[in-house]
C-alpha cells in the first residue's frame, strides 16, 4: 500500500474533521456572504471586519479565545455541556470547531465575490414580477453563485486540511482523535528517527494542496465563462 495504517487513520481523521467543519459552516457561510454582498446597513465595515478577523490574527490566538469561550470550565461550554451534551474539548467536534473559525473567512470571501459578480438586474426583475426576496436568492442568486460557492467549499476544506496552531491550542494533540496531519508532522518531529515518517505526511499534505487549488482554478474558470455566456 502507497499509505501506513497510520497515515489512513491521520488523513481520514483530518478529511471528517474538515468535512464537519465545512458541512457545518457552509450555510452560515452562504448567509454572511450575502449579507455583505447585498445589505447596506449601519457597522457593516465592522461586520465585515469581524468576519475576516481569523484571517490576520495568529491561530494561537483563536485557539485560545475558543478555549476560554467554549472549553468546559467557561460559561458557554459548561451550559452546552450540561443542557444540550455538547462538549468541544480534548475531541474531534472541537477540532472540526477550531478548523471551521479558522476557514470560514476564505469560504465568505469566495462566496461573497461570486454573488457580486452577478448582475442585480436580474434579481431586480425577479422583484418587480413579484417574487420575493428570499424567492430570488434560492431560485437565482444562489444557481448563478453556485461555481463560487464550491470553489469556497474547496479553498475552506484546504484551509482546514492544514490548520495547526488552533487546534492545538483548543483541543491539544490527541491521537486517533485530534491529531491531523499538520499535528502528526509536528508529533513525529519530536521523536527520534521520525523525520522519514514527517516527509511522508508532508508530502500527502502537498498533494492534497496542489489538488485543492487546481479544482478551485477550475472552478473560477468555469465561473467566468459561465457568466460571460
Amino acid at each position: 500500500m502507497l499509505l501506513t495504517e497510520f497515515e489512513w487513520r491521520t488523513l481520514l481523521l483530518s478529511v471528517k474533521i474538515a468535512a464537519t467543519a465545512i458541512g457545518f459552516s457552509l450555510p452560515i457561510g452562504i448567509l454572511t456572504a450575502w449579507i455583505l454582498a447585498r445589505c447596506q446597513f449601519f457597522g457593516k465595515s465592522l461586520f465585515d471586519s469581524i468576519v475576516h478577523l481569523p484571517l490576520v490574527l495568529p491561530p494561537v490566538v483563536l485557539g485560545y479565545l475558543l478555549l476560554i469561550t467554549m472549553g468546559r470550565r467557561s460559561v458557554i461550554g459548561e451550559w452546552l455541556s450540561s443542557h444540550l451534551n455538547i462538549s468541544f474539548s480534548f475531541n474531534w467536534q472541537g477540532a472540526a470547531l477550531a478548523s471551521a473559525v479558522v476557514a470560514f473567512p476564505l469560504m465568505v470571501r469566495s462566496i461573497r465575490l461570486a454573488i457580486e459578480s452577478i448582475d442585480t438586474r436580474l434579481e431586480n426583475v425577479a422583484r418587480t414580477l413579484g417574487a420575493h426576496k428570499w424567492r430570488v436568492f434560492i431560485t437565482i442568486t444562489l444557481p448563478l453563485a453556485f461555481p463560487g460557492i464550491l470553489m469556497g467549499i474547496v479553498l475552506g476544506f484546504a484551509r482546514c486540511l492544514g490548520e495547526f496552531g488552533a487546534t492545538i491550542t483548543f483541543v491539544s494533540n490527541i491521537q486517533d482523535e485530534t491529531r491531523t496531519l499538520p499535528l502528526a508532522m509536528y508529533t513525529l518531529l519530536q521523536i527520534p528517527n521520525g523525520e522519514q515518517g514527517a516527509l511522508r505526511l508532508c508530502i500527502i499534505s502537498v498533494v492534497l494542496s496542489l489538488i485543492a487549488l487546481f479544482l478551485s482554478e477550475l472552478l473560477n474558470r468555469w465561473h467566468k465563462k459561465k457568466l460571460a455566456g
